[in-house]
């Protein structure tokens, strides 16, 4: 396949049911391809309990752009019902890896692509994509960490090294993960210049730690005084803004592309030896890796992030939270560009 042909995208939502006869519970089910109208309440079997996995009731989870594509019909994969991540309460573990009762939070793993997800009362997941997370956070704001900081953190500290003192252009600052991003690279020392669409949101980046704010655009490199001596740059516009971030580092820093707000069309006629600048690193991180060899959720420390923001270190309220029935209502202000942070869903 070309690198410039779009990947084949599923003709309908991947139905995933248990067999019947067992406990039922209430989920919201993707019924086709298309608008908020497609996300559907509905009574299901609930998830039986396998070895070498975890059913977890789910108590709140947040909302994502990935679902978002999902119930377009824009992903590879979708899966029945969608949801990347949660928080909740262990129900049944038989391989115990964790005991009952124990909270814990989830993400990735297949959750909402391959396996049924978090929009439900109750979903199953590989243990490896399970972390504990005991705290005494309310389930609102512990349902805004598991997904956009293990990916924030794994990008910043992993991917790019970050380190104290050092210089990043964080671009598409003002997203979920781009408001977390900011936040623990400047509690770790950085500098972040940091890029929004409209002037309206600089006052807010200024507010959580950004040395300053950069009007996003294409060509931010040529307008950029600190222009070939950048350390580090996240990009979470995407595609259409990498090429640029490349051009604004210094030798041997490095870029990261974690993100597509700028849309998922691909990079045209990509040449290295004409498009890319010599002496410096890019990589590619997507949170579908983690649980895997390579990536062990071990590895990030949720716990640790929990407790930060328990003791006021690290600031992590979400920016709104729903009631389960209120679903629709997420995704659309999620579509609309209104969210304005994390947006978590509360099941009473």
């Amino acid at each position: 396949m070309s690198t410039t042909e779009a990947p084949q995208l599923p003709t309908a939502p991947a139905v995933v049911r248990e067999r019947p006869g067992g406990e039922t519970m209430r989920a919201v089910i993707l019924r086709g391809f298309g608008g908020v109208d497609r996300l559907v309440h509905a009574d299901i079997p609930k998830p039986l309990p396998r070895h070498g996995e975890v059913v977890i009731e789910v108590k709140a989870f947040g909302v994502n752009h990935a679902e978002l594509h999902m119930r377009r019909g824009e992903w590879a994969e979708a899966a029945e019902i969608s949801g990347i991540e949660c928080v909740g309460i262990v129900d049944s573990c038989p391989g115990g890896e964790f005991p009952v009762g124990a909270k814990v939070a989830a993400l990735m793993g297949g959750l909402g692509r391959t396996i049924n997800g978090s929009y439900a009362q109750y979903t199953r997941v590989r243990a490896a994509n399970v972390a504990a997370m005991e705290s005494e956070l309310p389930w609102a704001q512990l349902a805004a960490l598991p997904e956009t900081y293990a990916v924030a953190w794994t990008c910043l500290f992993r991917n790019l090294g970050l380190k104290s003192g050092q210089t990043l252009v964080l671009r598409g600052a003002t997203s979920s993960l781009g408001q977390a991003a900011l936040k623990m690279a400047v509690a770790a020392g950085a500098r972040v210049i940091a890029t929004a669409r409209s002037h309206g949101r600089f006052p807010m980046l200024v507010e959580l730690g950004a040395s300053r704010v950069e009007l996003e655009r294409r060509d931010l490199a040529d307008h950029l005084p600190e222009a070939k001596q950048v350390d580090a740059v996240l990009d979470l516009v995407g595609n259409s803004t990498i090429l640029d971030s490349l051009d604004m580092l210094r030798r041997d820093g490095t870029a990261c592309l974690a993100g597509w707000l700028g849309g998922l069309d691909p990079i045209g006629n990509f040449n290295p030896l004409l498009h890319m600048p010599s002496g410096v690193n890019w990589n590619f991180f997507g949170s579908f890796v983690f649980g895997t060899l390579g990536f062990p959720l071990s590895d990030v420390p949720l716990q640790a992030i929990a407790r930060q923001v328990a003791d006021g270190t690290l600031e992590a309220k979400p920016s709104r939270v729903f009631a389960f029935d209120e679903i629709r209502e997420a995704h659309r202000v999620m579509e609309a560009g209104e969210a304005g942070g994390k947006m978590v869903v509360v099941l009473q």
